[in-house]
């Protein structure tokens, strides 16, 4: 093979474009902080870096499903503990209406301020998250879950929870919808309830009602009806069940239940004993106001205002424990998110940690590299012009 000055050349030129090929790789190193950018410059690498990249990228998806969930739960339980503070308000609005002392104009004012707190209430079940969806709406989160009625507030909403993942094979509930939190709450003592037969002309009251035998309680609707001389029968359709004496402020068991009076009922005046239904609290608060608005006309209305009043009370109790067993929930899920964020933080530093140290650049390295091809490529470039000054016309 003739080797020619044409040749040699091209091969100087080659081997200095190779050069400062590389010196452009290294300083784009440098620039991106990477050591490699495509996937052709390291295949094997490359390969690992996207996968962890995926798994980095599905992560913090996790963490960012986390926050809003996180979110709203506590704006969820925020607005919870303020409905456990207009209720207890309620309660303590229903103890100062149950004194004997007050006039029925003191009765009508206490009922304003139950109006009042039935207004707060709605617009407590009617809260919004930072993007405007109602908390208590289920899957319905654009529709207005309450809206009032004639019998306290009628839910618009629906059943649903919605889920959210917050890792790989981990949802949570961001929230609870209206039904659950404001409608399905027990009446009475959250077993059965105890309420006087309407016509009773006795000043018989209704008290404390308990389940001492929840093996014997079975769950049946009872009439305990009075006879002169203070006589009872509980019957069971046309089952007599019991039958005794009562006095004043005594309590009347059977079957693992056991039903405290005081008053004296009249002859013939009958209670009711049924399973606890689910009441609306909306229906409790409106139940209270009208029964306050009615006012006392009689020893009778009287009577008839006093267990109205100690209805509204075992059943504010109720939505008071409906609400706290919510409120755990929502806090049992709050501890889930944090302590998943902290699994994932972790897990994050790891995957970026790995990432760094398959693609990450070495700059004191690279510094030295590109320090190693710029004296190459300056000799290269010396040779190469001593070689083109070597002729042999200079010789003769």
């Amino acid at each position: 093979m003739r080797v020619t000055q044409g040749l040699n050349q091209t091969q100087f030129l080659a081997s200095i474009n190779a050069l400062e090929s590389g010196i452009n790789q290294t300083l784009n190193q440098q620039s991106s902080g990477l050591q490699f950018t495509t996937a052709s410059q390291n295949p094997t690498a490359a390969g690992t870096v996207n996968n962890y990249n995926q798994a980095l990228a599905q992560s913090r998806q996790y963490a960012t499903n986390a926050t809003s969930a996180q979110t709203n739960l506590s704006t969820e339980d925020n607005a919870l503990s303020q409905v456990q503070t207009q209720l207890q308000a309620l309660r303590t609005l229903a103890l100062e209406a149950n004194s004997g002392t007050l006039t029925n104009s003191n009765r009508s004012a206490i009922a304003t301020q139950a109006v009042q707190i039935q207004n707060s209430l709605l617009a407590l079940a009617n809260t919004q998250n930072g993007n405007g969806e109602y908390i208590f709406g289920g899957f319905a989160a654009q529709t207005q879950p309450f809206t009032l009625s004639a019998a306290g507030a009628a839910y618009n909403g629906d059943q649903g929870q919605r889920q959210v993942q917050i890792a790989a094979g981990q949802t949570v509930a961001d929230g609870d919808n209206g039904d659950t939190v404001f409608n399905q709450i027990k009446t009475g003592n959250g077993t059965f309830t105890v309420a006087p037969i309407a016509g009773n002309s006795g000043s018989g009251i209704v008290g404390a009602t308990t389940v001492s035998n929840p093996a014997a309680y079975d769950g049946g609707t009872y009439a305990i009806t009075f006879a002169a001389a203070g006589a009872y029968t509980v019957t069971e359709g046309a089952t007599v069940v019991a039958s005794g004496s009562y006095t004043d402020g005594g309590t009347i068991a059977f079957n693992g239940v056991q039903v405290t009076l005081s008053g004296q009922p009249a002859n013939g005046d009958s209670f009711s004993l049924a399973p606890s239904t689910n009441q609306s609290v909306f229906t409790t608060v409106q139940n209270l106001v009208s029964a306050l608005q009615g006012g006392v006309t009689s020893a009778a209305s009287s009577t008839s205002l006093n267990n109205s009043i100690n209805a509204a009370i075992n059943n504010i109790d109720q939505a008071l424990t409906q609400s706290s067993n919510v409120r755990a929930t929502v806090g049992g899920r709050l501890n889930s998110i944090t302590t998943q964020q902290s699994v994932a933080t972790a897990s994050q530093t790891q995957l970026q940690q790995s990432i760094s140290t398959l693609q990450g650049l070495d700059f004191a390295k690279s510094i030295t590299t590109l320090e190693q091809q710029n004296t190459t490529l300056s000799a290269a470039l010396q040779a190469f012009n001593l070689t083109q000054g070597l002729s042999l016309f200079k010789f003769l």
